[in-house]
């Protein structure tokens, strides 16, 4: 039986009290403040019908649960900012985004015809939420290539970091208990990837399980040295995984267990209490609440019998999903069926003759006049490969001095393609999703040649704004890489850049180092000590050198 919350004399909360509400949706009460974080329970899901809460949170849509003096919102990735349920708020809820170098969040607010107060928020600057004492500031990544943001909550005396997506540093995270004054009381960590690689690209089985593994048991291990840096009192898996109800995508679900790349909280909090014994974890179901001044928690009785897909001490399955989740899943996508009908229906498969391609090649001309800086570090050509009736095959060369479309795919080599239905693409040429809505849609196909993840053309693609594209052209010039710090491996001493160069994690605190690579954690790029080279990715060399050796970058 569940314990009860602490409350005073008059009935109201003594401490916070954080509700989940799927995913990485939150509900903050304190004595005067009510707050959402980035609630999700669109019926429609996100990015094209693909993506929808899991477990199914509908139940937790309705006025008692919603009703709010605030809604703080992290990013625009559409299962954070769900602008169906903001459209249903009160004109009196006022709305706290980051302020990003690109303003997509905000139209996208805006364009969905949501008047209500919106405030944008700068890095550590701190909005008072009542005259109590009350407050709170975003956080945002270090990198603008991830307009990816924590928020910070302080609330009758204690913090809580709602971290989201946002991979956040040693130095931040320190910094946001020195913030709020005190030990960080709750902590929420994604750690299920939202990520189309490797599973949608053309590899053979054993490769997407391999490096699906490496993903998993590397964001595990990240957010376990992130947290043993800076330990809040109670730690919370969430954010994560989504599941997949069209029957195309539903084969995703089995992704859940080993080694796939979308692990339960279930599997998280397991993980998590077998590196971390000491520290107390919580994995919350929506409508579960937890007394942030005791670490009470109240379950929610509609999950009485339900599970997840379980896990051992150590975070694994043995074997797939059980039976009784896949017919949960199944019972679940029968529900919500005609919401994703009605997502083909919105997006019907070009005509021949309609000009897609025309609409593709002005597009591609647009973005390729945005940055210089970006086409010259993609330096590659990307084949579209178009299946519909008014498809086709496309080439666009992306530096890297030029942008130049060829309808008709004649480029020898291309670098990289993707495999994508006319009836996607076309609702990312004519504005109703944008690319990187598609992409975590998994409603595609992609190989690489040579299989090296490029930053800047998916940046290019995801930003699509020249503002946004400048901000990370002025933080890279601007990194000092004589800034430096010694790192060891097995008795030998590196001295190395301090700050990655891909997206300014500090490597005092986040790397490892094994067989000559150092592996940054920040976003798992790895690197040749004896050369500096960059091995998976498009990024600048690490200024390397051996201990009494002379520094290299080339």
């Amino acid at each position: 039986m569940a314990q009860a919350l602490a409350v005073g004399d008059d009935g109201r909360v003594v401490a916070p009290v954080v509700t989940s509400l799927g995913h990485a949706g939150l509900r903050i009460d304190a004595p005067h403040l009510t707050m959402l974080c980035d609630p999700w329970m669109s019926p429609g899901g996100a990015f094209l019908g693909s993506w929808f809460p899991f477990p199914d949170n509908s139940h937790l849509r309705r006025a008692d649960v919603l009703s709010a003096d605030w809604v703080a919102i992290s990013h625009e990735h559409l299962d954070h900012l769900d602008l169906d349920l903001l459209r249903e708020l009160p004109e009196r809820v006022r709305l706290v985004v980051p302020r990003y170098p690109a303003p997509e969040m905000t139209r996208r607010i805006r364009a969905a015809g949501i008047r209500n107060v919106l405030i944008e928020l700068g890095s550590w600057e701190r909005l008072a939420l009542n005259d109590r004492g009350d407050w709170v500031t975003v956080i945002q990544e270090l990198s603008p290539m991830c307009h990816d943001s924590a928020i910070l909550v302080v609330a009758a005396g204690h913090a809580i970091l709602h971290t989201n997506d946002a991979r956040l540093s040693v130095a931040q995270l320190r910094r946001a208990a020195q913030e709020a004054g005190r030990p960080l009381d709750l902590m929420g960590v994604q750690m299920s990837g939202a990520s189309w690689h490797p599973i949608c690209y053309e590899y053979p089985p054993e490769v997407v399980a391999s490096i699906g593994a490496d993903k998993r048991i590397g964001k595990f291990k990240a957010v376990s040295r992130l947290l043993r840096a800076a330990p809040p009192r109670v730690v919370m898996p969430y954010a994560g995984p989504p599941c997949f109800l069209d029957p195309v995508l539903a084969h995703h679900n089995e992704r859940m267990a080993p080694p796939g790349i979308f692990p339960d909280t279930a599997q998280a909090a397991a993980f998590l209490r077998s590196r971390l014994p000491g520290m107390a974890v919580e994995a919350l179901m929506p409508g579960d609440r937890i007394d942030v001044g005791t670490g009470v928690v109240d379950r929610d009785p509609r999950w009485d019998g339900f599970s997840l897909a379980g896990s051992s001490p150590d975070g694994t399955l043995d074997t797939g999903l059980p039976d009784t989740l896949r017919d949960y899943l199944r019972q679940y996508a029968e529900r919500r069926a005609a919401e994703v009908a009605a997502v083909y229906a919105a997006n019907p498969d070009p005509p021949r003759g309609s000009g897609l391609a025309q609409r593709f090649a002005d597009h591609f001309t647009e973005l390729g006049a945005l940055s210089d800086y970006f086409l010259h570090r993609i330096g590659m050509t990307v084949r579209f490969v178009v299946a519909g009736d008014d498809g086709g095959t496309w080439d666009v060369e992306l530096g890297p001095s030029r942008c130049r479309v060829d309808l008709t795919g004649s480029t020898s080599h291309p670098g990289y393609q993707i495999t994508v239905e006319a009836r996607w693409l076309d609702a990312v040429l004519m504005g109703r999703v944008r690319w990187e809505d598609l992409f975590l849609s998994l409603r595609i196909s992609a190989w690489r040649d040579p299989d090296r993840y490029n930053d800047y053309l998916v940046g290019l693609l995801k930003h699509a704004d020249a503002g946004a594209l400048a901000a990370v052209e002025s933080f890279e010039a601007e990194r000092n890489p004589n800034d430096s710090v010694v790192l060891t491996e097995g008795g030998h001493g590196w001295q190395v850049s301090r700050y990655c160069p891909h997206a300014g994690e500090d490597l005092t605190h986040g790397a490892v180092i094994r067989d000559g690579v150092l592996r940054c954690l920040g976003h798992n790029f790895d690197f040749d000590l004896a050369t500096g080279e960059c091995l998976n990715a498009r990024c600048d060399p690490l200024v390397t050198r051996p201990l009494g050796s002379p520094a290299v970058a080339r």
